[in-house]
């Protein structure tokens, strides 16, 4: 079995009060679980910025593969600039558990959190229950939520 490694990486000034203000506000604003994730939104935003400077002097071909890529995702990035003034936030809205919330899929994050752990909601036919899922743009509109219905007794003596 593989070792799973960590997809961030801690402050290096723990208590910074500024810091943790900020991160306070992040939080409450996205319905995220612990700040462990905002370190992952911002390790995952690092790793773009450094693919977006590895090529400012290569060909065009690489540049529109890497802006090809990042639309997919979700972000307009049509220049190495764009790219690199992606942000935390930026990474953050396109997160299942947020994209809920602006479709009105769910009134609040947290609501859309326990939707998402509880399997309600379905993205192409398909279950996805992990919150930090990042939504492509493709399957935006795919999103919806598991009907509310009580099973007959044939329905489930047919599962068992």
């Amino acid at each position: 079995m593989k070792r799973k490694h960590k997809k961030y990486s801690k402050p290096k000034k723990s208590f910074d009060k500024l810091r943790i203000e900020e991160e306070a506000k992040i939080v409450k604003q996205f319905g995220l679980k612990n700040k462990k994730e905002i370190w992952a939104a911002e390790a995952r935003i690092k790793e773009i910025r450094e693919r977006a400077k590895k090529l400012i002097s290569s060909d065009e071909k690489s540049k529109q593969a890497l802006f090809g890529r990042l639309k997919k995702i979700g972000f307009n990035v049509n220049s190495i600039g764009e790219a690199l003034s992606l942000d935390k936030s930026d990474y953050l809205k396109r997160r299942l558990q947020t994209i809920l919330v602006d479709k009105r899929l769910a009134n609040t994050p947290k609501s859309a959190r326990q939707l998402i752990t509880h399997k309600k909601v379905l993205m192409g036919g398909e279950v996805v229950d992990s919150p930090s899922y990042i939504v492509p743009t493709e399957l935006e509109e795919k999103i919806e939520i598991k009907k509310k219905g009580k099973k007959t007794r044939r329905e489930k003596q047919n599962e068992n």
